[in-house]
């Protein structure tokens, strides 16, 4: 194992094209999330960019990254109800993305993370007991 991959925070692996509503892809975006500078808008795109510089071995599609933010907005407008903090509006350049700079953002995109590494190891947990040949559980 490379010391690139012990540095990927023990993030689950499969699939490699990232597809949208999927736990491998949102603990991947939220991850990236975290890291990524706030208070200022940032187009889609450019976050799309970052997720495949970082995850060479994947491809992010900008639409999927898309999709990822929106539930991310949903779920920010759930826990807060409101929209101020996370917003998506849509520019002459392509759809901005707006975090606020605080502590609850923080906070709360690693709770986001670490929603999505459960659902990942669920979801390996699953697929370990199928039986492959049958498709049964």
């Amino acid at each position: 194992m490379n010391s690139e991959r012990r540095n990927e925070q023990h993030l689950p692996w499969p699939p490699v094209i990232a597809e949208a509503r999927s736990p491998f892809t949102a603990v991947r975006v939220a991850a990236l999330l975290l890291a990524r500078p706030r208070g200022a808008g940032e187009r889609v795109a450019v976050v799309a960019d970052a997720l495949n510089a970082a995850h060479t071995d994947w491809l992010f599609e900008t639409r999927v990254v898309a999709d990822e933010m929106l539930q991310l907005q949903s779920n920010w407008f759930s826990d807060f109800r409101t929209t101020t903090g996370f917003a998506l509006n849509d520019s002459p350049n392509g759809t901005l993305l707006h975090l606020e700079d605080s502590s609850r953002m923080t906070g709360w995109l690693q709770r986001q993370v670490e929603k999505a590494e459960v659902a990942c190891r669920a979801e390996l947990d699953s697929f370990a007991r199928t039986d492959r040949v049958a498709g049964d559980r």
